[in-house]
């Protein structure tokens, strides 16, 4: 069964734990256990936190969530139009931080890779990043 639901919300902090909920939720008719759906939180925690804190510095901004459910692949991807990332291979890096003295640890994209099954970074024509990332819960259903 195919499914797919989309919301967009302010990119201020307090949405963060919306968006974790709300795919979670989405992600629930994959019948995932309690360790994959923690994966899934974290992973788009780190995505829509990323959004908030580098995407949109001067703090105006919206996020954008899509997640499908294709033939058990949970796809999700978390676009922004905010300034996007000059050299995305750089930013992957772990512990590369545009944050120096924060409490930043420069892991998000380290954290979405290991806990989804792929992770996708690129610019948006236009301004803003585009996180595509899936996991497979084939052997679920």
């Amino acid at each position: 069964m195919n499914n797919r639901m989309e919301i967009k919300f302010p990119a201020i902090s307090r949405n963060e734990s919306l968006a974790r909920s709300v795919v979670s939720a989405f992600a629930v008719e994959l019948n995932p256990d309690l360790d994959r759906l923690g994966d899934i939180k974290t992973a788009v925690s780190e995505a829509v936190t990323n959004c908030i804190v580098h995407g949109y510095p001067s703090g105006n901004g919206e996020i954008e969530i899509i997640a499908e459910n294709n033939d058990g692949i949970l796809h999700i991807e978390v676009l922004d139009r905010g300034v996007g990332i000059a050299d995305i291979t750089t930013a992957r890096q772990p512990f590369y931080t545009t944050k120096e003295g924060e409490e930043r640890s420069g892991m998000g994209f380290t954290v979405m890779e290991t806990f989804m099954d792929s992770l996708e970074v690129e610019n948006r024509d236009g301004g803003g990043l585009r996180v595509v990332m899936e996991k497979s819960f084939k052997e679920s259903l």
